[in-house]
């Protein structure tokens, strides 16, 4: 195959530029791969047995424990055909089983297929079309979602667990009412048994480690590849930046399902020995509580978690005093919320920015000192591009920029992905020779601090998740009566952005809002869903015919009263 020669000649201009850039800034070049070559699972193994690798409420589990349940889990599965390549869908909350299930996966030499519990069945459908899972795990009050979308998976694969396992204080706050048990395999008979581990085969560090979705720059769900390099070197700079060691305890604030929880919280864990603290999912009290009670010494998370913790009447200086870190990405970060934040706690929120293309954080602040704040845009900075990162700022031609200059971001490095899963041509939209676009809009100072000023294309942030309008658009398409849809992203204090739909009626058709809310919430995971649903006579067109979201985000802008 010929390479393309314009990308062949786009690639050998960003290199040109990073290499001025390092040199004007002294950013580390991207490294070649080194003589030891591992994989996460080899991170995982190095940790020693006896340390803590899960404080899950009450409950304690050892690497050993871990690595125990891994191999019960491993051997059943490898018993029923699972195996090398094979994908295995974990469908879970922040709990032990998360862990004992990508470790089980990757002793089989499977590829971890990471979802989000909130998805309704028809977007599981769709994604398990996709990746075509050879198991399945997900909670039982997850159940009547999961099975339905299992369509091919052999039905004994599909397995089921409960949040109240690994523990005994059974938290209302957090945990869900235990629900009826399906009718299928539970995973705690499962651990309960001996299979013997079937074995191992050999895991290269260009294997598959994790198939993460991400709406990326197009509408359509893509599976972004990330290989074992890419999960290992990724982990290795978070362990070195954030000073990790056997003595951390993680809080898990972000979703182990989330790109971010996935390898800042669980990889690096691995990597540094360090203790991960979970409660379920994220709930402000609870999470002061388990700041008390475990303290832990470093957090990464949405900075919605951070005004949420905020607005807790009773949180003080001593809930935060353990920390040793605390960073924050997946969503612009406002400097108000930081100088709050710094004022009542006496900690500093630290800035970062990545993608799952990118197997998280690309661009990281220092761990101390004054972040800058462009002064135009108001924007805080969201770093400098981490050890071994080439980030470079390019026009709508692909040609590099200059400081100040504003265009996409692009990045090469370790931690960039293979490509999307069984999409070459939408892999080729925006990889180059190793380089990612980012599809966000961007730019560098004269002291080499990146900022990021706007979004390419029209994707949504919504509390660190990426919500892709159109994907909501034809769930609204569906609803009776709905002539015209178009949902677009609006400033909101406490998510970032929120997400706004605009509907028009089919001729002697009359939307009844709250019950177009209702369809939203029963076919969408609730990030998904808009807060509000706006009725238009007609929505805005250009003249050949194509909504224009843009006019409806100005209209938006105008009524908060922000500047056009």
């Amino acid at each position: 195959m010929t390479a393309d020669p314009d990308s062949v000649s786009h690639a050998r201009a960003y290199a040109e530029a990073a290499a001025g850039l390092r040199a004007r800034f002294g950013f580390l070049p991207v490294a070649a791969p080194g003589p030891e070559e591992l994989t996460a699972l080899d991170l995982f193994r190095a940790a020693p047995r006896e340390a803590r690798a899960v404080l899950y409420f009450d409950g304690t589990q050892t690497y050993a424990d871990i690595d125990r349940l891994s191999d019960r889990l491993a051997g059943w599965l490898g018993h029923r055909g699972v195996g090398r390549g094979d994908r295995v869908a974990i469908i879970l909350q922040n709990v032990p089983q998360f862990v004992i299930a990508s470790v089980a996966s990757w002793k089989l030499g499977a590829i971890v297929v990471s979802l989000n519990p909130m998805y309704r069945t028809p977007e599981l459908r769709k994604l398990f079309e996709d990746c075509e899972p050879k198991a399945v795990i997900c909670h039982d009050d997850q159940w009547d979602n999961v099975f339905p979308a299992a369509g091919s998976v052999d039905p004994e694969l599909v397995i089921w667990t409960g949040a109240h396992e690994f523990q005994t204080r059974n938290d209302v706050r957090v945990l869900p009412e235990p629900g009826a048990a399906p009718q299928a395999q539970a995973l705690a008979a499962v651990f309960a048994g001996d299979a013997p581990v079937p074995p191992a085969p050999v895991l290269t560090p260009d294997d598959i480690g994790l198939l993460l979705y991400t709406s990326g720059t197009t509408g359509v769900p893509k599976g972004a590849m990330l290989t074992h390099r890419n999960l290992v070197a990724t982990a290795l700079i978070c362990r070195d930046h954030f000073e990790l060691n056997a003595t951390s305890r993680i809080f898990g604030v972000a979703p182990l399902f989330h790109i971010t929880g996935f390898e800042i919280q669980m990889v690096a864990a691995f990597a540094a020995s360090a203790t991960m603290v979970l409660t379920y999912r994220f709930q402000p009290q609870v999470a002061l509580d388990a700041f008390l009670e475990w303290r832990p010494t470093f957090i990464v998370g949405a900075i919605t978690a951070y005004i949420a913790l905020m607005n807790q009447a009773d949180a003080t200086k001593r809930h935060f005093e353990s920390f040793v870190h605390i960073y924050s990405g997946g969503a612009p970060i406002a400097p108000s919320v930081i100088d709050a934040f710094a004022a009542r706690f006496d900690r500093s929120i630290r800035s970062s920015y990545g993608m799952t293309e990118l197997t998280s954080a690309s661009h990281l602040a220092p761990n101390d000192g004054q972040i800058p704040v462009d002064p135009e845009s108001g924007a805080l900075s969201i770093g400098r591009p981490t050890p071994g990162v080439d980030a470079i700022v390019v026009d709508d031609e692909r040609r590099p920029l200059g400081p100040g200059q504003h265009g996409e971001v692009v990045v090469r490095g370790s931690g960039v992905m293979a490509g999307y899963w069984r999409k070459p041509v939408e892999t080729d939209e925006v990889l180059t020779n190793g380089w990612l676009h980012s599809g966000d809009v961007g730019f560098f100072d004269a002291d080499g601090w990146f900022y990021l000023v706007d979004r390419k294309k029209d994707m949504i942030s919504a509390s660190g998740f990426k919500v892709w309008p159109r994907e909501v658009e034809d769930v609204i398409y569906g609803f009776p009566g709905v002539r015209e849809a178009a949902v677009v992203g609006a400033a909101d204090p406490y998510r970032g952005e929120t997400v706004l739909a605009f509907v028009s009626a089919k001729p002697d058709a009359v939307i009844d809002v709250a019950a177009l809310l209702r369809f939203c919430r029963e076919r969408l995971a609730a990030y998904k869903c808009p807060v509000d649903i706006r009725v238009l006579e007609d929505l805005p067109k250009t003249e050949s015919g194509k909504i224009t979201r843009n006019t409806l985000k100005s209209r938006i802008r105008s009524q908060q009263g922000e500047p056009e």
